[in-house]
C-alpha cells in the first residue's frame, strides 16, 4: 500500500492554540505531549483488512478501522496496530440528528459509552456535529464540535462551541493517489 507523504497542517493565526489543554476521551495512551501528523488511507474493499488505515510519518500502521458491511447500525471497531479494539461506533437508527455512539474497546454497554455525536442541526445544509462525552447526559453544550466541508473533503474539531482547535484533517491530492484511486487524508 502506498501512503503519499504527509504535509503540515498549520493553524490559522487568529485561531486559539490548544496548548496546555488535556482531555483523555479514550486512554492516556494515546495522548501525546505534542501534536503529531497522522494519515488517513481509505483502503480498497476487503472483507478481511481494514477499511482505512492510519499511519505516523514513517508510514507505521497506529490504527486500522473495520466496518460491518450487514449491519442496519453501521457498526464500525477502530482497532490499534495490531488489531486490539479501541473504540466500537454504532449508529442510531431512528434518529432525525443521525446520531453515533462510542463505546470502549469492542463492549457496548452503556457503562461503556465514551461519547456520542450527532449532527447540530436536523436540516442537513452542513457538516457539524456536537460531541457529548459520556458524563454529559443533560447535552445542553458539547464537549466538543465538528464542523466539515463535504466538498472539499475536509473538517476541524474544536473545543466545545469555543474557536480553540484541537484537530484538523484535509483530503491529500497526489499524482499517486490519483493514479491509484486512493483517498488519503492528513489528520
Amino acid at each position: 500500500m502506498a501512503i503519499a507523504n504527509s504535509r503540515s497542517t498549520k493553524t490559522p493565526s487568529n485561531a486559539p492554540s490548544a496548548a496546555g489543554l488535556k482531555a483523555v476521551v479514550v486512554g492516556s495512551q494515546f495522548c501525546l505531549p505534542n501534536p503529531v501528523q497522522l494519515t488517513v488511507a481509505k483502503q480498497n474493499v476487503s472483507i478481511t483488512d481494514s477499511d482505512f488505515a492510519v499511519t505516523n510519518v514513517d508510514g507505521v500502521v497506529i490504527f486500522k478501522v473495520k466496518r460491518e458491511l450487514l449491519t442496519l447500525r453501521g457498526r464500525c471497531v477502530l482497532l490499534d496496530g495490531v488489531g486490539n479494539p479501541v473504540v466500537t461506533m454504532k449508529k442510531k437508527i431512528r434518529t432525525i440528528h443521525h446520531r453515533w455512539r462510542v463505546f470502549g474497546g469492542d463492549i457496548k454497554e452503556e457503562k461503556n459509552l465514551l461519547f456520542s455525536m450527532k449532527r447540530a442541526s436536523i436540516i442537513h445544509l452542513n457538516a457539524e456535529y456536537d460531541v457529548f462525552l459520556g458524563a454529559n447526559t443533560s447535552e445542553e453544550s458539547c464537549d466538543f464540535k465538528i464542523k466539515g466541508n463535504y466538498l472539499n473533503r475536509q473538517c476541524t474539531v474544536y473545543l466545545g462551541s469555543s474557536n480553540t482547535i484541537l484537530a484538523q484533517m484535509s483530503r491529500e491530492y497526489t499524482v499517486t493517489n490519483a493514479l491509484l484511486g486512493k483517498e488519503t487524508f492528513s489528520v
